[in-house]
């Protein structure tokens, strides 16, 4: 059985709904870590109320980007972990996890890719007015969600839409569509 480590930085709910899969048979994974960069996210609470152990960590109190990730790249070794998912993680991964976990980091944004990178892509997609956004799931890069698309699902914007139930139709996609993907990663 494949070992993943999730990272998020926020309420986690891509992390329950990944968590909610192994536990209903539909991915055949362990989750092994969190890894959080925000003290006080609800993901962490998440994490504790699965009995998953968590390595939360403020970035600011590192010298450098390396020196955090090589702390975590030792816990990922340490649990033998096979693949990192990024769920509402909201930093870019610096050489020190890409070069050992290199096609093993996948991430989901709530767009459709190349569209909207980067933060507040709902935010983005209202303020462009286009009709449709999505949620792309891809292989991470150096970049700011630059690497191969993975797969993608549309969501239809309405004139009557607001963040908010935009937001809420973008991660119901996201609940099906991450544990789905990753079943299929994980065992290809």
């Amino acid at each position: 059985m494949k070992k993943i480590a999730i990272f998020a930085s926020g309420s986690g709910s891509n992390f329950q709904a990944i968590v909610d899969a192994v536990k209903a048979g539909k991915l055949d994974a362990e989750v092994s870590l969190l890894v959080c960069d925000k003290p006080g996210a609800f993901c962490i609470e998440r994490a504790q109320n699965e009995r998953i152990p968590a390595f939360v960590f403020t970035p600011k109190d590192y010298a450098a980007k390396s020196d955090y990730e090589t702390e975590i790249y030792e816990k990922l070794k340490e649990l033998d972990v096979d693949f990192i998912v990024l769920a509402g993680y909201m930093r870019l991964i610096g050489e020190d996890l890409l070069t050992p976990y290199e096609g093993k980091i996948v991430n989901i944004h709530p767009s459709l890719l190349p569209a909207f990178p980067g933060k507040d892509a709902i935010g983005q997609a209202l303020a462009a007015k286009v009709k449709e956004t999505g949620v792309t799931i891809h292989f991470v890069d150096a970049g700011m969600d630059t690497g191969p698309i993975i797969a993608r699902q549309s969501v239809s914007i309405s004139q009557n839409d607001t963040r908010e139930s935009l937001q809420t139709k973008i991660q119901e996609i996201e609940h099906q569509l991450y544990p789905s993907v990753l079943q299929k990663l994980l065992h290809s």
